[in-house]
């Protein structure tokens, strides 16, 4: 058997587009209910918990199996476990298209992310092992990155079309003919892998992964939402106190879902943590850019996630771009630079107001997305190039991990500063004579205000709600200048923790890969 550094042909590129499928499809359903809650909640009439459960139990069943998901897949095979996750996944949105009761739907959104959860780590540990070149394997990492932004972006543009003409149940529907096309296609364009040395799966482990990642990302969440700290601060150090148990297992099992000793390598630590810092802004300050253009500027659903398209179709543009500037230049250097640009966008939110400024809005919005998606798709690349082809299905699931911890950090962090600011800020202006018990609510959050404003006489409902407004805007630029001194801390410390790396880090050892149903097997050679 001879090592060969093969480069990809026409048959993996097309493979790529099908590995993108259920990445697109994955991160659209993390954002598609988002609009479709009041068409939901005026049919199936679920409380205010249930309400809740219904958009985060997709989130939490997805963050919390990722690891096991992607230690599986390295000893089943990679390519078995995304076919098996398409079909659950498409199952899955059958049942929540046609949920007759929130208990339904809660269930069906669940089992949704354990297809989600067995999908995601599947494509970018596939592509590890399909894009062998160093430089192809950055633009397919790019292409990747690409399709997980566009994803997001999308979901709410096709919850507010499918709304606008059908019933609620066909923003899962759409998911369907590309699971189709998926199960059709993946046999044949991507090849099979699997570990050809690792051991039984660690069942222990999983179990330990799964309750410690559920743990913190729910605790983050319930500070974020609720603003109470002394039951979700126990249920995250309890979650902290399995990750260490889960860690102290890895180091000691003879077959560990992750490999301890890839830490030995000096930039994947950074790596990881660069990964975590992008998902903390673009997600924690999401929440923001989203309120202000519904609930500010008044914009309806399908308007304002159309203006939002407007980063994911720049990055696309972008990210292979710095995917071929990445083969000359320090990672450190570009990963700064993308920092530094999301800072801007982020600082530039400080200028915005209630006025109607679409273009200053627009122009943040996308220097914060560009920026990160930069910092994105090159650190990813830095992951997957570090790891060897039998562990690329865990790394791939650690680093996606690390982006749900980053996302649920953010909106508990920004999303508690904007609530810290907002309360304060209506004191201050807040008209009087309103009726009594209504003014808690009114000072809680934007979407509390504005259902007290519509009980109440047209002109005085409209005076709250306007007072509303400018103290969501006072309360969004400390959030935006955090998210900014993280990000440019961020930028500083890759130059400090990553300026040794000349390139996209390479491995010298070689790693044997075995493919199913190809007429010969390969070598593999780390980039």
């Amino acid at each position: 058997m001879t090592t060969t550094e093969a480069k990809a042909g026409r048959k993996e590129w097309i493979g790529l587009a099908v590995l993108i499928l259920p990445v697109l499809l994955v991160a659209m359903d993390i954002t598609v209910l988002y609009f479709a809650v009041p068409s939901i909640s005026a049919d199936l009439k679920p409380s205010g918990t249930q309400q809740l459960w219904m958009m985060d139990v997709y989130g939490f069943v997805l963050a919390g199996l990722l690891i096991t998901m992607g230690g599986l897949g390295d000893r089943i095979g990679r390519r078995r476990l995304l076919i098996i996750g398409t079909v659950l996944f498409g199952a899955a949105s059958v049942a929540c298209a046609f949920s007759t009761s929130p208990e339904m739907l809660i269930a069906s959104r669940a089992l949704q992310g354990i297809g989600g959860a067995t999908l995601m780590p599947s494509t970018l540990g596939l592509i590890r092992n399909m894009f062998h070149d160093p430089k192809q394997r950055r633009k397919a990492v790019a292409v990747w990155s690409v399709g997980l932004s566009a994803g997001a972006g999308l979901g709410p543009v096709v919850s507010g079309l499918m709304l606008s003409s059908f019933h609620w149940g066909s923003i899962f529907l759409v998911n369907i003919p590309i699971m189709v096309l998926l199960l059709v296609l993946a046999p044949v364009l991507i090849p099979e892998y699997r570990s050809p040395n690792l051991g039984k799966f660690d069942l222990l482990g999983g179990a330990l992964s799964l309750t410690a990642v559920l743990s913190i990302i729910w605790g983050l969440k319930e500070i974020a939402v609720h603003h109470t700290y002394a039951v979700p601060g126990a249920v995250i150090a309890a979650g902290l106190i399995l990750g260490t148990f889960f860690i102290r297992r890895q180091a000691t099992h003879s077959d560990p879902m992750i490999d301890l000793t890839l830490f030995r390598n000096r930039g994947f630590g950074p790596s990881i943590t660069c990964n975590l810092v992008c998902f903390f802004g673009m997600i924690g300050f999401g929440i923001f850019s989203t309120q202000y253009l519904m609930e500010v500027l008044r914009m309806k659903p399908l308007e304002a996630a159309l203006w939002t398209l407007a980063a994911p179709v720049i990055v696309s543009f972008v990210a292979p771009i710095a995917a071929i500037v990445a083969q000359k230049t320090r990672p450190a250097y570009i990963i700064a630079a993308g920092f530094t640009v999301a800072a801007s966008g982020f600082l530039l939110i400080t200028q915005v107001t209630t006025e109607h400024n679409i273009p200053l809005v627009i122009t943040a919005i996308v220097l914060s997305g560009v920026g990160i998606a930069v910092v994105l798709s090159i650190v990813t690349d830095m992951v997957v190039a570090t790891a060897p082809a039998e562990r690329a299905g865990g790394v791939s699931a650690l680093l996606q991990t690390a982006q749900e911890l980053g996302g649920a950090l953010g909106i508990a962090v920004l999303g508690s500063i904007g609530a810290g600011f907002f309360g304060p800020a209506m004191d201050k202006t807040i008209p009087a004579g309103l009726p009594e018990g209504t003014l808690e609510a009114a000072r809680q959050t934007l979407g509390g205000a504005h259902d007290v404003a519509l009980k109440l006489p047209q002109a005085q409902g409209d005076n709250l709600f306007r007072v509303a407004q400018e103290a969501f805007v006072t309360a969004m630029h400390p959030a935006a200048i955090t998210a900014a001194v993280v990000v440019l801390s961020a930028a500083v410390a890759a130059l400090i923790f990553l300026r040794h790396i000349k390139n996209t880090p390479e491995v010298s050892a070689e790693d044997a890969y075995s493919v199913e149903n190809t007429t010969e097997t390969k070598d593999l050679v780390t980039a």
